[in-house]
This record gives C-alpha cells, structure tokens and sequence, in this order.
C-alpha cells in the first residue's frame, strides 16, 4: 500500500517544552495531517482487528475491560503499522520534549473506546515499566475527530513531578485512589477539548490520567506510542505488571543492563543526524 511518508519534521516551540515539562503533558495540533491519518487510518483498525483484543459484551468486562478494545505492539507484527509507529516525526517530538539526544520503542497500542465504553481510570503509565528512568513519553493520537464527550484524555497537572505514587495497577482502586489523592493534593484536572484527528497529546510517563467513558453513538479510535531515552537501564520488576512487561517488551534483561531488546529499537537520534551534516 503507497501510504505517505511521516518523516517532516514538526517544529515543538520552547514554550510548548516549558508546558510540557511543568505540567507534565502537552496537546500539539497536526501532528499528522488530515490527508495523512484518513490515509494511514484503515492499516491500523486493519492491523487491529487482526492481532489485537477481540470484542465480548461490555456487561461482561470489568471496569478497565469496558475503558476500550486493545491492539499492542502493532508496529512488531505489521509492516505497514511498523512505518507508522517508527516514524522520525514523532519519535523526534518525544526527543525535543524530553530533551534527549535519541529515543527508543516501548511499545505501541491501538485503543478503541466503542460508543458506551467507560472509564479509563486514573492511572500512571509506568507504574507498568521496569525502566530506571523518568524520560518516558507517551503519543496519543486519535485517527478521527474526537469530542470530550467521546472520552479524550484528561490530566493532573505536575502530578508527574511526584514519580511513583505506588503500586496501583489500573481499575476500581486506582480510579477511586487517584481520584482522592488529586482532590487533596489540589491538582489541577485538565480534559482535552475536541481534538481532530492527527492532533496528538503527549504526557509524561508518571503524570496522573484518565479519561471519562464514551457517552456518544461513536467509536473512539485513537493509536498510542510509547517512547524512552537510550541510555535508560531496566529497573527491578518490582511488581507483577513490571514482571509482564520484562518479559513481554523487554526481551527478559536482568537488572542493570542496557533497556535495549529487540523490541526497543532506536527511532530518532540526533547525533547521528549531526554525523551525516559533517560527512
């Protein structure tokens, strides 16, 4: 299939770092274009359908069952997708907003929150990742137009500054620990307004988020990457999430070693864009 290139760069100003980093996320319009989601949209819901979580009624899921339908690590399985999520435009935003010279895959998933779908609960992403360091960012992406009524992601602001907040795996208890916790800490709460497809937030891998169920008759669908800085070395797993994901994205590296499996290649760095400038 001859779907567009994702490899002009995206200007992120140093003001959109400063709120970024000092509120822990960020929303940046046409990440991708209109012209360019419309294109790529149909090999992720393909790639989706595929490999990822198949459908069972929601009155028979639990409370993180009903956030949305999951399709993970596309990009390992699917050639297409594997264009998409290696993209140097995006992996080259998480650099400029973490500040480091290159990136690494995580991992990617595909969500899909169907017309009501509940909540996501309030979470923080690397309560799941074995990674020593807080240089962590995640894209969210939706591949159509979203309203918040559809379920756009909500934020507590500088929650990310506070690291991990324990172990809280994502369900009823987070939801109602974190909901607690923001409320006397005084965090301010922050939903995505509508957002059009090819817009994208990205957030820190320790900030505090959610996002409301999808109260309207359609499909929330929305593409996720995951980045870290090279250098990051695997932390201990020191809980049961940690241990899945070890296994799962991290190829099983003891602790101490270099967070660099053959699930984790480098997608953007900048000294070897500095190399070719001298060649």
């Amino acid at each position: 299939m001859n779907l567009p290139k994702l490899d002009g760069k995206y200007v992120v100003s140093n003001e959109q770092v400063e709120c970024f980093r000092r509120d822990g996320f960020i929303v940046l319009p046409r990440v991708a274009s209109a012209e360019e989601i419309a294109a790529w949209r149909p090999a992720i819901l393909d790639a989706r359908n595929e490999h990822g979580q198949q459908a069972v009624p929601l009155e028979q899921r639990d409370t993180y069952g009903k956030a949305f339908l999951k399709g993970l690590n596309l990009w390992a399985c699917d050639a297409e997708v594997c264009r998409f999520v290696t993209s140097p435009r995006f992996a080259r935003i998480a650099a400029d907003l973490l500040g480091v010279e290159a990136v690494r895959i995580y991992h990617d998933q595909a969500l899909i929150k169907e017309p009501g779908g509940g909540i996501t609960p309030w979470h923080q992403d690397q309560h799941y990742w074995p990674l020593d360091t807080a240089s962590t960012v995640t894209m969210w992406m939706p591949l159509v137009d979203v309203t918040a009524e559809m379920g756009t992601m909500r934020f507590a602001c500088g929650s990310h500054l506070l690291g991990y907040l324990g172990d809280a795996p994502i369900g009823d208890a987070s939801e109602a620990q974190f909901e607690t916790f923001i409320r006397k800490r005084g965090f301010r709460v922050e939903q995505c307004p509508s957002l059009h497809a090819g817009d994208a937030s990205f957030h820190f891998g320790w900030t505090l988020h959610g996002a409301p169920g999808n109260c309207t008759s359609q499909t929330r669908e929305v593409m996720t990457v995951i980045w870290f800085a090279d250098g990051a070395r695997v932390s201990v797993p020191d809980n049961s999430s940690r241990q899945r994901d070890l296994s799962r994205w991290l190829n099983d590296i003891p602790p101490g070693e270099l967070a660099a499996g053959p699930l984790n290649p480098v997608v953007f760095d900048r000294r070897a864009l500095e190399q070719d400038k001298t060649v």
